[in-house]
């Protein structure tokens, strides 16, 4: 499965990003240290300074050498403590980092994601998408999806009806055409590639799509899209006689509420319009 050594990768980096700037860091001292120490080498050198010109012996001198050397040495604990103490929270965050990341993000994803499942097809995330998503986006999702799996004839049949919608006619034939030859005929392939032909026409009922809306019909004599479009095929050619008995069948075989029915009785008026003013 892909997602594990993806999961480790990506543990790997993020503890890295916590355990670099650990590896580079140098403590400082705290600079009040610092001119502490300073403070102490002084009076070292200011003894020294006093003996040679006499102005303490060497018994007072030697008491105060020592006296300053034990707080030198004293300070010098408070520094090591401070590093040793550094050096500790350094070593507890690295091992925060080494053993808490890894453990956090998989709880998490154990708890919300889903590891276990498999990728979902396109048209499963397509569908689960928000309503809201930009179509635009979705389009361009799918025409990548596209164009590293050409073969994927599902992906084209999602596709070309969104096409349609946003006016690409051609690009809407062209995908028909892909998911036609890679998924195979059927009545519901051969009218919706008849009706992209209709569209890229402006509304005529060309050759080839008259072909498709046949070839549909052949698969299934009472398609109602089929039928319509060759009773439009029909009218278009001046066979109002034809047309009309096409769309009256489909009228008198509909069921109850279909959704289709009001687009062919107006076609059927329409008819009785033309016949009225011929």
């Amino acid at each position: 499965m892909l997602f594990w050594p993806l999961f480790a990768l990506m543990t790997a980096a993020a503890v890295f990003a916590v355990l670099w700037p650990l590896s580079r860091l140098r403590e400082n001292p705290d600079p009040a240290r610092e001119t502490g120490l300073a403070v102490y080498r002084d009076q070292f050198a200011e003894i020294e300074r006093d003996r040679a010109r006499n102005l303490i012996d060497e018994a007072e001198a030697k008491s105060a050498g020592v006296e300053v050397g034990r707080r030198l040495l004293a300070a010098a604990d408070t520094i090591a403590d401070f590093s040793q103490n550094s050096t500790a929270r350094r070593r507890a965050v690295a091992l925060i980092a080494l053993a808490g990341i890894p453990a956090v993000a998989l709880g998490l994803y154990l708890q919300l994601g889903s590891p276990d499942l498999s990728g979902a097809p396109l048209s499963t995330r397509l569908a689960a998408a928000p309503e809201n998503q930009d179509i635009a986006l979705l389009v361009r999702r799918v025409e990548s999806h596209l164009a590293e799996q050409p073969d994927d004839g599902r992906g084209w049949e999602i596709l070309a009806p969104i096409y349609l919608r946003l006016g690409r006619v051609n690009e809407a034939v062209k995908a028909r055409e892909n998911a036609l030859r890679l998924l195979g005929s059927n009545a519901d392939r051969e009218v919706d590639l008849g009706e992209a032909l209709v569209a890229e026409a402006n509304g005529v009922v060309t050759a080839d799509a008259r072909a498709a809306f046949e070839r549909a019909s052949v698969l299934d004599a009472r398609h109602p899209k089929a039928r319509f479009f060759l009773g439009l095929a029909a009218e278009q050619d001046g066979r109002l006689q034809d047309a009309k008995t096409i769309w009256q069948s489909l009228v008198n075989e509909a069921p109850e509420g279909a959704p289709w029915l009001g687009v062919v009785r107006t076609a059927l008026a329409r008819l009785q319009t033309s016949g009225q003013n011929q």
